[in-house]
This record gives C-alpha cells, sequence and structure tokens, in this order.
C-alpha cells in the first residue's frame, strides 16, 4: 500500500538536490572562485558561498558581484556565469572538492523506492550537471526524472517545476511530496498544492533552515519513509 499524507495517496517525491541530497558548496566555491580570478575578483570565503547558493547560477553571480561590490553589466555577468559553470564541471569531476551525498541519502532513496513511490530531482541547477552528479553518485538507480533549472521557463520558487517533474511520474501535484532545505523548495511546493518535508542541514540562502514553514522535519533522509509510515497511520 502506498503511503499517505494528510488523507492522500501518495505517488511521487520530488527532492531538491543542493543542500537536500547533496553537500556541494566546496566544489560552488572552487568553481566560483575561480570564474572570479580570470576577472581579478574575489576569492570568497566558502561561509559567504554557503549563504548565496540557492536560486541558480544566476543569481549566485549577482549575488557574488553583490558581496564583492563590483558592478557589471548583463552581457557581463552572462560570460562569468559560464565561466563557472565550466570551472565548477571540471571540479565535480576530480575528486578533492567533488560532491558528497548526505549520510541516509542513498538509504532513503532506496526505502522509498520499494515502497512503490516515484522519485524525482527538482534542482535550478542546470539539468546536464545534475544528471551528471547522480549518475556518478549512484543515486540515479532510484530516481526517474531530473528536472534543471533549464528544464523550464521558470525555475524555483516557481511551481512549474514542480509540476513538470509530476507530469513526467505521470502523477498530480496533490498526489506529491516535496523534500528540500529552503524557502525556495516551501514556496515552490505552497504553489503547487504539496506538502512540503524539510531537512535541517542545507543552505537556505545563510537563514536557518528550522525556521522554514513546512509541514515536517526529518533530521536525515534514511528517516523520511518512517516519517511517511508514521502520517499514513
Amino acid at each position: 500500500m502506498l503511503p499517505r499524507w494528510a488523507g492522500a495517496a501518495l505517488h511521487a517525491v520530488l527532492f531538491d538536490l543542493d543542500g537536500t541530497l547533496l553537500d556541494t558548496v566546496g566544489a560552488i566555491t572552487t568553481g566560483l572562485n575561480q570564474a572570479l580570478a580570470e576577472q581579478r575578483l574575489g576569492p570568497l570565503p566558502q561561509a559567504q558561498v554557503r549563504e548565496m547558493i540557492g536560486r541558480g547560477g544566476p543569481i549566485l553571480i549577482t549575488r557574488a558581484l553583490l558581496r564583492l561590490g563590483v558592478a557589471m553589466d548583463e552581457a557581463g555577468q552572462a560570460a562569468l556565469l559560464q565561466r563557472y559553470l565550466l570551472h565548477y564541471e571540471q571540479v565535480e569531476a576530480g575528486v578533492e572538492h567533488s560532491a558528497r551525498a548526505y549520510p541516509g541519502a542513498s538509504e532513503g532513496l532506496a526505502q522509498l523506492h520499494r515502497l512503490g513511490l516515484r522519485l524525482a530531482v527538482v534542482t535550478n541547477k542546470p539539468q546536464r550537471i545534475a544528471l551528471g552528479l547522480l549518475q556518478r553518485l549512484g543515486l540515479m538507480q532510484w530516481i526517474q526524472v531530473v528536472v534543471g533549472g533549464d528544464s523550464c521557463e521558470r525555475r524555483k520558487p516557481d511551481p512549474q517545476p514542480l509540476q513538470v517533474a509530476c507530469a513526467a511520474l505521470g502523477t498530480e501535484p496533490g498526489h506529491g511530496l516535496m523534500v528540500g532545505d529552503s524557502i525556495n523548495d516551501v514556496l515552490a511546493a505552497r504553489a503547487a498544492g504539496m506538502p512540503v518535508v524539510c531537512v535541517p542541514y542545507g543552505y537556505n540562502e545563510g537563514h536557518d533552515p528550522r525556521q522554514l514553514p513546512c509541514d515536517a522535519w526529518v533530521d536525515t533522509l534514511a528517516k523520511l519513509p518512517l516519517l511517511l509510515a508514521q502520517a499514513t497511520r
């Protein structure tokens, strides 16, 4: 029997990537600082970059320039974004700074898959990069759909990416659950008409994730199946 939430059967679970499934701040910091160095800018410490993560690469570049007090026109920002993405991909292809799955992520995905739930990742990161990370870390064996920041016209906190993911999984948003670490995930889920569960260890643009107005918390994704079992009773 599929789990239920607030009386509705759950068919799918959608996950954010950065700060929820994967810890990527080290690689993001390295890639960003390499791109900035080409413009004789920076570097920015990892603690500051951690506070900038969320809403995708273009916003990361805008926030980095703002933090550095540097004015740059739209074309310059677009070029800097492309250099950042190039460096970031190269860093992620290595070993020292590459992303790591959070403890419990693999176990949680495997258990949810065994329950018969369809799983998707909805991220503001470019889809190609997200797919590469998930494949390299062995998580794609449980994930059916990956929606990236370049997969839709709009990104989270807009609900469109969640709606696209649900359609690809063959279900309605009302039968889905969003799992994330930031206000973007919460706002997108609310707008899509989906419940949302949050983790406390993510980025949330520098704000305490424990303050997010979500429906429930799990300290680790390994505990998510138990939470769903309790909600079903």
